[in-house]
């Protein structure tokens, strides 16, 4: 994984044991907060959670016992004012992001925002200026660059095992239930593009670089959700790489792929490609050779989600790293801001049947 670096740190160094705190106590926090508390004790991270904010206050008080967590609250700003923490996880839902990240901005705490980061550029920029403003590190949680196969395709990608990719397809079609246990995706008018394209937006990023051109199609198949549950994007990127990006929720499929995204990247000198079962395949005329990539499945984590809970830990500690060496994160909020420009343009597309042009 590449890193920003400099030899002035952009921001003020953390030092000594970090004292952090998380909003949002529901599904997918879970995973934040047992990578916090794996982090706690660890000599070189040395990250602790002092405390912890839900709306429900039963959640965020559930939440503190069973992590040791020592103080619970209903509201964000009373915690920051109280704890005046190092950094702030903010891991609710899509509409509280601007005032959370304006609220960490305005009492000078650095931020990690989950994804989706914004419901609109505007909002976005505003966070990140916000941010700027107040001299605070802002990284969005779009952990998927951060899974260990995808960190190992990154690398023989830079190793040149392809030579000049020119063709891409980066891929996440599954049938499995994800509505049962985020039910509030049902009702959402933007849903597949704006829950996983953008993630994949940002992987194929991380791997080719800055797009110029979308075209996307999207469908509705399943009855129960009210947006798109498929959507196919053709992407042309600066580099010279033409990829398709493929989502979908609605697939009926056996071995059942999820939660796996796969990839494949064609080149001037052999293929790579991501397989099912978290293979790693390179080939060239003559030669192929097949590496194991899965992640570790940690003492927290369950099959099949070890990858992605492997992946968030992985971010974690990225977030450490750069508050403690004052640098910007990889998936900054500014970074960020490409990704949903795509994201965005991608509903434009479909809607408008026509490509969107970028800078």
């Amino acid at each position: 994984m590449k890193t920003t670096s400099s030899d002035t740190p952009r921001y003020a160094r953390k030092t000594g044991k970090l004292r952090g705190t998380l909003i949002g106590c529901g599904f997918f926090a879970e995973n934040h907060l047992n990578a916090w508390t794996s982090m706690r004790d660890t000599p070189l991270e040395g990250v602790e959670l002092v405390a912890v904010c839900d709306r429900d206050l039963a959640k965020a008080e559930a939440a503190a016992r069973r992590f040791g967590i020592p103080r619970a609250y209903a509201d964000a700003e009373t915690m920051l004012t109280e704890q005046k923490p190092d950094f702030v996880d903010i891991a609710t839902t899509l509409p509280s992001h601007r005032p959370l990240v304006e609220l960490a901005a305005r009492h000078g705490v650095p931020a990690i925002c989950q994804k989706p980061f914004a419901e609109s550029l505007e909002d976005a920029q505003a966070m990140v200026r916000a941010c700027a403003d107040a001299g605070v590190q802002l990284m969005v949680h779009e952990n998927f660059r951060w899974q260990h196969p995808l960190l190992a395709v990154k690398q023989v990608l830079d190793e040149g095992w392809a030579g000049k990719p020119f063709y891409g397809r980066v891929q996440f079609r599954h049938g499995f239930d994800i509505i049962t246990n985020q039910p509030y995706l049902a009702e959402d008018e933007r849903y597949i593009i704006m829950d996983v394209g953008l993630h994949l937006l940002d992987v194929a990023r991380f791997l080719f670089g800055e797009a110029g051109r979308l075209y996307c199609r999207t469908a509705r198949i399943d009855p129960r959700v009210r947006g798109e549950d498929t959507a196919t994007m053709l992407v042309d990127f600066h580099s010279g790489v033409t990829c398709v990006v493929e989502l979908s929720t609605a697939t009926r499929t056996e071995p059942e792929p999820f939660p796996e995204c796969l990839v494949r990247i064609e080149g001037t000198d052999g293929t790579v490609e991501l397989e099912q079962g978290y293979r790693l395949v390179l080939s060239r005329p003559g030669h192929r050779e097949v590496r194991p990539v899965d992640a570790e499945l940690l003492p927290w984590a369950s099959l099949p989600w070890h990858v992605v809970q492997d992946s968030v830990l992985a971010i974690q500690r990225h977030w450490v790293d750069c508050l403690r060496e004052g640098r910007e994160p990889d998936t900054s909020g500014a970074d960020n801001l490409a990704t949903l420009e795509l994201t965005f343009g991608a509903y434009r597309s479909a809607e408008r049947g026509q490509a969107e042009v970028f800078g």
